[in-house]
């Protein structure tokens, strides 16, 4: 384990309390000369002139990396092949077929149930983990912090990994009552990137894991890749560092390669994953009717999805791609068929699944990561890089753009999937989708919609268990945050029945 993190540069000599040693001369020139076949060498450029400490750090830093597989992908996605044109060549798009789609909106009650008992039944029997993607700084929140740890402004003060982990516990809890056990673990598998890593790590630790157990919390990093620069050349953030940037949520792929994680889960006995991003603030994590719906319909990749609002709405949509599952982004989807109606329910779109990354995984498929992993392409991220001039030796900060990150997306990999490995369960958005992306007060996707979606959500529970909610303040501030620690998705509110309750308020436990 050891070996590997000094791989992935996790931990460092000096870390460990052993002083940094001089690169071996014949292993430098080793290293020299493969950047150099690569056309590469000026990320050298600045070497003889490092300390030892910093000639060791980037030594071993460039060891990490293969600049000709660089190369090879900056190409490919810089100068990818030319598509054919003309319309008998252009792609065919479809909805996914009836036999690989459900909706909680329109789904037998039986249905439902039978999927959510067969959920729970696989949690009793330790076989269902969950694995958040959490490398996002809450920077465009107007946080240094991990998205993670950003509070939306409840009445309870809670973070979205608290949120989270709350509803982990929640599902545990709910299994064991229906199983008469105890001691159910739903495992935890938090992947950062290097910029969230040791705050995550600290936050978790500074709130005892929320109730969780400690070794049930796993928190592992995403890879990272070399910036580039437009002219194809790898860019140094400074002289004795290589500028790099997380490889996207599709590097979660190679991430459980390369950690711990998938061999954990083997021993474990995992067999059911649910996947999902941090800044939902609605997600059913670990929802046992989206598991038991998957393990049913035995595919390897499912996929939670909402309602698109309107024709104009900006998201990607989940649908067939040329007769393969595939995402297909709203800027890639011409105004007729974004507007077209669905033949079978005319006041509908043919194409509404929005994708809202949310997906769950069979530990089978997981298990054949080496043999698909090398085929996921890489996108272009156009961006301002702040580099170090190998020339001068001058620190520039770019006011356009020079350079780009390569990053992979994780639904690159449906469309490897044949059709009926892979199922799609369509889910109200107010239940289960608000996800936080803007700072507060753009009144779209931000803290505010945020805090309101949950609130609103705990007033519907309130009010379907019998019970009544009055707003004491001005609109805007009604409602009230029902805590995960007593339902997970509006179940056992029986105690509220005939009860009034005074929003803005929150509930932790039954009183």
């Amino acid at each position: 384990m050891n070996t590997l993190m000094k791989r992935l540069h996790l931990s460092s000599q000096e870390e460990e309390g052993v002083p940094p040693k001089e690169p071996d001369e014949q292993e430098l020139k080793k290293l020299r000369e493969k950047y150099d076949k690569a056309k590469q060498a000026q990320v050298f450029a600045f070497y003889d002139e490092l300390d030892v400490k910093h000639k060791a750090a980037l030594f071993g830093q460039l060891s990490s990396i293969d600049p000709d597989h660089i190369n090879t992908i900056a190409e490919k996605a810089l100068h990818p092949p030319k598509q054919p044109s003309g319309d008998e060549l252009a792609n065919v798009l479809e909805p996914l077929p009836e036999s690989a789609v459900a909706s909680i909106l329109d789904s037998k009650s039986e249905d439902i149930k039978s999927w959510y008992s067969s959920g729970i039944d696989l949690v009793a029997e330790g076989k269902v983990a969950v694995v958040l993607m959490a490398g996002g700084q809450g920077t465009r929140l107007g946080s240094s912090e991990p998205k993670g740890c950003f509070n939306i402004g409840l009445p309870s003060g809670k973070s979205l990994f608290q949120i989270q982990a709350e509803r982990i516990w929640k599902v545990q809890q709910l299994a064991e009552k229906q199983h008469g056990m105890k001691n159910i673990v739903i495992p935890w598998y938090v992947m950062t990137s290097g910029p969230t890593r040791d705050p995550t790590e600290k936050f978790f630790q500074e709130h005892d894991y929320f109730g969780l157990g400690k070794d049930d919390v796993i928190i592992f990093e995403q890879g990272v890749l070399p910036c580039i620069s437009n002219k194809g050349k790898i860019l140094l953030e400074t002289k004795a560092k290589v500028a790099v940037a997380p490889d996207g949520n599709g590097g979660i792929y190679q991430a459980l390669l390369t950690s711990s994680v998938r061999t954990d889960m083997r021993k474990r006995g995992v067999e059911h994953i649910h996947a999902y991003c941090v800044d939902n603030c609605l997600v059913k994590v670990a929802d046992p009717v989206f598991i038991g719906f998957a393990a049913s319909k035995d595919v390897d990749i499912a996929t939670k999805v909402v309602r698109k609002r309107s024709a104009k709405e900006s998201v990607g949509l989940i649908l067939l791609k040329n007769g393969k599952p595939d995402v297909v982004e709203y800027s890639e989807i011409d105004e007729a068929t974004a507007e077209a109606k669905d033949p079978k329910q005319p006041d509908l779109l043919k194409f509404r699944a929005a994708n809202i990354v949310n997906h769950y995984y069979s530990f089978k498929f997981l298990e054949t990561i080496e043999e698909w992993v090398h085929q996921l392409p890489h996108h272009v991220a156009r961006k301002k890089i702040p580099y170090v001039d190998t020339e001068n030796g001058e620190s520039v900060k770019p006011d356009k753009s020079n350079g780009i990150k390569l990053e992979q997306f994780v639904f690159d990999v449906f469309s490897m999937l044949d059709l009926k490995k892979f199922a799609s369960l369509e889910v109200k958005r107010e239940d289960e989708f608000s996800p936080l992306k803007n700072a507060k007060g753009t009144g779209e996707d931000d803290a505010d919609t945020s805090k309101k979606d949950i609130l609103n959500q705990g007033t519907r529970w309130i009010e379907s268990a019998g019970g009544t909610v009055i707003s004491e303040e001005e609109v805007g501030a009604t409602g009230v945050e029902v805590s995960p620690l007593i339902s997970y998705g509006g179940e056992g509110l029986e105690f509220l029945k005939g009860k009034e309750i005074k929003a803005p308020a929150v509930l932790e436990r039954e009183e």
